[in-house]
């Protein structure tokens, strides 16, 4: 049963009441629309397609980004990356919206303005995080609402990337990676870096090829130098990995500080590395070039000495054809020195 009840001059309180459901309120500025409202109401519990709106109507955009970072996220690869970017999300002018007044339109506004100040891979990216926060809350939290995101159109991407590293841009960037050092004052000198990690990571990531996801959470019982190679237990595709190891990649591993507890290889945080490494890179006066652009040079350098078999499974590629399409860079002059 249906009442409707006069809150103010301009507030129209419906109720619905039917057996078997909990009561329905919603307050309305008009009183036909609150009529409306409780009939629609009454005919979906009569038809028993009735599903309660009180969460959608209640939840912030926000809120389920919160929700979905601390009960979601940690449990997945990259978590850290993807938190980050959550809290980013949940600060826009779209957190703050009520979920059941989110249209397709909002989002192919927000989809419109981000691209005059971001690259399309990020917008796809931002996107994606936003339709896997309603999906969950849609299928698991009872938010009751069309999923806005379903026609939104994503930008295409076009982000093959062919950047590699000159020896002379290796130079610089390696000695504004090194650590700093102080003058006889006790000053600190200008240039390199207060992180101990960050060279030898950037080092380890061309040698190996290695992700950066993989390096940071490599631990030392993983690392066995006698038989040259690392353990990587969980990796990108969720397969164990083993990867071999240079003569210079077991130096740089040996001459590395160990902490009692025998734990991660190399205790920083993505974030911290990230400014570090961005930093390093515009000082050394380096154009366009992002940490994952060293796997691409590691896997270029790997090429010369591996055949694409095998260099497939140094790097962890169950698919050649990726491999072969993204990063396989080896020029007809290079394999023509083969054929000597």
């Amino acid at each position: 049963m249906a009442s409707i009840r006069k809150r103010g001059p301009f507030q129209y309180q419906a109720t619905v009441r039917r057996q078997g459901y909990d009561p329905q309120t919603k307050t309305f500025a008009d009183r036909r629309d609150a009529v409306a409202w409780a009939a629609s109401i009454e005919c979906e519990m009569h038809s028993g397609a009735f599903s309660s709106r009180v969460v959608a109507d209640t939840t912030t955009l926000r809120a389920l980004i919160d929700r979905y970072r601390e009960a979601v996220t940690p449990g997945h690869k990259g978590a850290e990356s993807e938190n980050l970017r959550l809290r980013m999300l949940a600060r826009c002018s779209l957190g703050q919206r009520i979920v059941a007044t989110l249209r397709p339109s909002d989002f192919a506004s927000y989809r419109d303005a981000r691209l005059k100040i971001r690259k399309p891979a990020t917008v796809v990216r931002e996107l994606a995080l936003f339709s896997v926060v309603l999906t969950k809350a849609i299928r698991e939290w009872d938010v009751n609402i069309v999923h806005p995101l379903t026609n939104v159109s994503r930008p295409k991407v076009r982000n093959e990337r062919k950047r590699l590293l000159s020896p002379a841009e290796e130079c610089s960037l390696l000695a504004e990676l090194a650590p700093r050092t102080r003058n006889e004052l006790g000053q600190l000198a200008p240039g390199g870096t207060l992180c101990p990690w960050a060279r030898p990571i950037v080092q380890i990531a061309i040698e190996t090829a290695m992700r950066r996801s993989e390096i940071l959470s490599l631990e030392w019982r993983n690392v066995l130098l006698e038989e040259r190679i690392l353990v990587l237990p969980d990796t990108k595709n969720g397969h164990e990995r083993e990867v071999p190891l240079s003569s210079t990649a077991i130096k740089l591993l040996s001459e590395l500080p160990r902490s009692p507890e025998e734990g991660r290889v190399f205790p920083v945080s993505v974030a911290a590395l990230k400014k570090v490494y961005e930093r390093a890179v515009e000082r050394a006066g380096i154009a366009d070039l992002t940490f994952h652009d060293l796997r691409r040079v590691g896997i270029a350098r790997l090429a010369k000495r591996l055949d694409l078999l095998e260099l497939a499974t140094t790097t962890g590629h169950r698919q050649v054809n990726v491999l072969y399409q993204r990063y396989y860079s080896t020029k007809a002059s290079q394999i023509a020195e083969k054929l000597r």
